[in-house]
């Protein structure tokens, strides 16, 4: 056998095993930290009062760990690039497998995408001269060439870092985590230093249909943690550890929020939220009495900004290779880099996509958002009706990672999961006074988007059946198709 040869073998499907415990953690941590806490966090506040809007925080945390712990099993007992994607096509066929990952997919491109218009949106606040050359005008929010441009520079930027390697990736990660974390603290200090009790009022608002609509943008918020499962042939540590990692980065992001909403609420009346623009930055500023540390929360902003778009390019690129070699989508996007080794045409596909949002405008945050939160729902309901089947067909599996022990505790557990995501997709439905109310433009995001996904899932050839073999059987026909 060569070197080159040896060298493919230990890289399984050819990913460099590459990230560490810290990597594999700060990816998961922060690819759920992205800008949303600087932009949303007076909506949260004004929306629902702050003990209601960390109650909605803490019930959507609630919703996400037991998510995240039904992730953890099976991460640890497949640990395949792709997550959803293997253990949908090992317990319910390629049919069901496509229609979930494509889901999450979609929801993953959507944060990518988000962040890249929360760039220019960002910089506005630090460089207010930054509008030049206007465009057109998207639902009344003017576009301009040169802030448009800020995010598609910045989406070549991270898309270049991608192609380069996962080591590059996670160290760029690692950095930037560490940075975020250091904004927490500082705004847990100012919060306890210089803030005021009475301003947290009012802890209520908004009544049902306030806590509501802040609980319907946790899954877009908390998505991240299964960024884990889809690297996880680039991780050298035990499939136990990866599993346990999951639930980890949850814990971890559920604490952040709600610092930030805790401490934010402290800065300043209930009444000046409307005032502000960038609440956080602006709350901070107040506590400290100085523009600068504003300024060094937009920092932050930036950094949770590149955290996420870092992690969630990593996580959808992964999961169309994964897709590819099953022979579920076009082969193109699962070809990998011959030096890199990373999934390079499906990172250049979001890429684009990416680099194309910023001309959308500021408006298209809102759409955005909404557009992938009920499609993340829909793959983690999914996963976990998976997970309920393999426990049931097969016992007898390896499971590295066994939630709930030996007795029926993780098909509690599993059951749960499955309750409150199905749950928590019936809040976007328009069909009681307290749903969601996503705007048409998002609606049609969402539906194009999973449109794409049924037309490729009914090109697939019929007659695999679910099980551990159900990839190979599928490769095989596909194959034999593409030949006549």
């Amino acid at each position: 056998m060569t070197q080159q040869q040896s060298v493919a073998t230990d890289r399984g499907h050819g990913f460099v095993k590459a990230l560490g415990t810290v990597d594999a953690l700060f990816i998961g941590f922060g690819a759920m930290i992205g800008f949303g806490w600087v932009v949303l966090t007076g909506e949260w506040l004004s929306g629902a009062g702050t003990l209601g809007a960390i109650l909605a925080f803490a019930v959507g945390g609630v919703i996400m760990c037991f998510v995240g712990t039904v992730y953890s099993e099976l991460v640890a007992a497949i640990p395949h690039a792709g997550g959803e994607h293997n253990y949908l096509i090992r317990a319910m066929g390629p049919r069901v497998s496509l229609f979930g990952s494509w889901a999450i997919t979609g929801g993953y491109i959507s944060v990518v995408m988000f962040e890249a218009v929360a760039v220019p949106k960002t910089a506005l606040y630090l460089f207010p001269n930054l509008e030049h050359i206007k465009l057109w005008t998207v639902a009344e929010s003017d576009v301009y060439l040169t802030w448009a441009l800020v995010g598609t520079v910045t989406a070549i930027f991270i898309s270049w870092i991608n192609i380069r390697g996962v080591k590059l990736a996670s160290l760029v990660q690692t950095f930037v985590v560490s940075f975020l974390i250091i904004v927490a603290f500082l705004l847990l200090t100012g919060g306890l230093v210089g803030g005021e009790t009475a301003n947290a009022e009012p802890l209520f608002t908004g009544g049902g249909a306030g806590f509501i609509a802040v609980v319907a943008v946790v899954p877009f918020l908390f998505v991240g943690f299964d960024v884990i499962p889809q690297s996880a042939e680039e991780i050298k540590l035990p499939p136990a550890k990866i599993g346990k990692l999951v639930v980890i980065s949850v814990l971890m992001a559920v604490a952040f929020y709600i610092i930030i909403i805790w401490m934010t609420s402290l800065a300043m009346p209930a009444s000046e939220l409307a005032t502000h623009d960038l609440v956080t930055a602006d709350a901070l500023a107040t506590m400290f009495n100085s523009a600068f540390w504003g300024k060094l929360v937009i920092a932050g902003g930036l950094a949770g900004i590149i955290t996420s778009w870092n992690a969630f390019l990593m996580g959808s690129s992964r999961l169309m290779w994964a897709m590819a070699v099953a022979g579920m989508i076009p082969a193109w996007f699962g070809k990998l880099h011959p030096r890199y080794r990373t999934p390079v045409n499906s990172i250049i596909f979001i890429g684009i996509l990416s680099a194309l949002a910023p001309f959308l405008g500021a408006a298209a945050l809102g759409w955005i958002v909404d557009a992938g939160s009920p499609a993340i729902v829909i793959a983690y309901f999914l996963v976990s009706i998976g997970f309920l089947v393999l426990r049931k067909r097969e016992p007898a599996m390896d499971r590295p990672l066994r939630i709930g022990g030996k007795s029926n505790g993780g098909m509690v557990i599993g059951v749960i999961s499955a309750v409150l995501t199905l749950a928590l997709f019936v809040l976007y439905l328009p069909i009681t006074p307290w749903s969601a109310q996503l705007a048409w433009q998002s609606w049609a995001m969402f539906g194009l988007w999973l449109a794409v996904g049924v037309f490729f899932m009914f090109r697939l050839p019929t007659g695999v059946k679910a099980g551990p073999n159900a990839e190979i059987e599928l490769l095989a026909k596909v194959k034999s198709l593409r030949r006549k």
